[in-house]
């Protein structure tokens, strides 16, 4: 699989210094760790609002209680190009997570508490470690009901030369509450856009809420950070990139959630439209999610993102399109 851009330009932007920067001199950023850390006592970080207290070390519906807990720490090459540009995304894959997808690929991590404890001082070291090692972000892969202990690391990360984008590598499953709580501290969104149907969202990840808490997110998150933009080498400073996988049958509901996005935030949205579905899990039990998506649904779903007039973007290429050189990304 590789990546290749289907048309459009970043926005170009010039020396970029990130929002947590900025409210972390200002007093700001210490004050919204103090509230998201505190909000743990009645958790309600994801829609699921579970209400325990996690600060006494119960877990939530996200399978983790009040310390960050962490599956890896990388620098990742095969993210969209202004992502990973041609040094990687510095990417920290959080433990648990607040959905409960029948085909997640990484259902270790997410699902089976694959990961290990570390105190805010170690995440701000990785932070910088990853900086160092010229990742051209900090990617918090899932991270929504670990974000109290994402930001007391970035308190401490800051002081000693933390400056790189941030992005908030996210299923879209969000409270409004909470990413406002975010609102100038995530540079780049990189959300997805899962289903279109509550049905769809039930049978495939136990989350029949799933479209309109999803929806109602991608508009805060576009409202707080508009559309991608880069600088002058291509890679994006801020902004939305909003993800979709196509799913076999139509489950992802692909035509209803491309009209979405175009209707809703306009003709610059940016859209990542994704084919690398594959049985996991217990996708195998549950037709049809026991197969690969075919080259027919892909090319019907990229058919939508073009009769939309979704100009800007990227698709996956397959593995003999990508033999032919017309891929910007590859692994």
């Amino acid at each position: 699989m590789g990546w290749k851009q289907v048309a459009g330009k970043e926005g170009l932007v010039g020396g970029h210094v990130p929002g947590y920067v900025a409210l972390y001199e200002s007093g700001a950023l210490e004050v919204r760790a103090r509230i998201l850390e505190d909000s743990l006592d009645e958790c309600g970080l994801c829609p699921c609002r579970c209400g325990v207290n996690r600060n006494t070390g119960r877990f939530g519906r996200c399978r983790t209680g009040s310390e960050i807990e962490i599956a890896a720490v990388a620098l990742h090459p095969w993210e969209e190009p202004p992502v990973s540009g041609d040094c990687g995304s510095g990417t920290i894959f959080f433990s648990g997570c607040t959905m409960s997808c029948v085909f997640c690929q990484n259902y270790p991590i997410s699902q089976m508490g694959v990961g290990r404890s570390v105190g805010a001082a170690e995440l701000a070291e990785a932070m910088l470690d990853l900086q160092r090692r010229g990742a051209h972000n900090i990617n918090l892969v899932t991270s929504t009901h670990q974000m109290a202990g994402v930001l007391r690391s970035l308190v401490l990360a800051v002081p000693q030369g933390l400056k790189i984008p941030l992005v908030y590598n996210t299923s879209g499953y969000e409270t409004l509450e909470t990413l406002r709580l975010l609102d100038g501290i995530v540079d780049i969104y990189l959300p997805d856009i899962k289903y279109s149907d509550s049905s769809a969202a039930r049978f495939c990840s136990h989350r029949p809420d799933y479209v309109e808490v999803n929806r109602a997110a991608l508009v805060e998150m576009w409202r707080q950070v508009g559309p991608l933009q880069a600088g002058p080498d291509g890679l994006a400073r801020r902004g939305m990139l909003v993800r979709h996988l196509v799913l076999p049958a139509g489950l992802a509901g692909t035509a209803e959630s491309l009209r979405f996005l175009r209707k809703t935030l306009g003709s610059e949205v940016w859209v990542s439209l994704m084919r690398q579905y594959f049985p996991a899990n217990r996708a195998m039990d549950k037709p049809p999610l026991d197969r690969k998506v075919s080259n027919e649904e892909y090319e019907a779903a990229f058919r939508c993102m073009v009769e939309f007039g979704i100009e800007n973007g990227f698709v996956q290429m397959s593995a003999e399109e990508a033999a032919w050189g017309a891929v910007t990304c590859t692994d």
